[in-house]
């Protein structure tokens, strides 16, 4: 599920329902395997007894065909894949996890984990120096400034 395009001078629409869920999927796994199945997810969330859901259903909500689920759902899903439940129904909380759960899926590429590994132990001075030449080489690219990350980032239960 795509996210909406920003709209030039206003902020960009809330994502839907469907693109949280489907945010979710894409980032919150492994780095040694793709994203849950459906199966995976509702036999997770049935096991727990948080609520009762069918795959069906998790494929639903995901792809934006039902958009009405129970708070117990909701809840179920925030809980199976490690982020508040306010996710799905604070707009601010949402983009503030969306911007941790970003930087988690890009900690799966191994120059940038081995990069942030390097970095450990640098003074503040030379961690600036060091970000202000990764932004540099991101303007060079094209590439969007990276977002400021506060918190962290959530994990998944098993």
């Amino acid at each position: 599920m795509a996210r909406k395009p920003k709209t030039e001078g206003q902020p960009p629409p809330p994502p839907s329902l469907a693109d949280k869920i489907d945010h979710l999927f894409r980032t919150i796994h492994s780095r040694d395997r793709g994203e849950y199945t459906f199966e995976e997810v509702a036999d997770a969330i049935n096991q727990r007894g948080a609520a009762t859901i069918s795959p069906t259903y998790v494929w639903q909500l995901r792809k934006g065909l039902r958009d009405n689920p129970t708070k117990r759902h909701l809840e179920a899903l925030a809980e199976f894949f490690g982020v508040n439940p306010s996710y799905f129904f604070d707009d601010e909380a949402a983009r503030r996890i969306d911007s941790e759960l970003d930087l988690l899926a890009s900690l799966r590429d191994s120059g940038v984990r081995q990069l942030a590994l390097r970095a450990f132990g640098l003074s503040p001075e030379t961690l600036s120096s060091i970000t202000q030449m990764v932004e540099r080489a991101r303007d060079l690219e094209g590439l969007a400034a990276a977002r400021p990350r506060r918190g962290r980032p959530a994990r998944p239960y098993r």
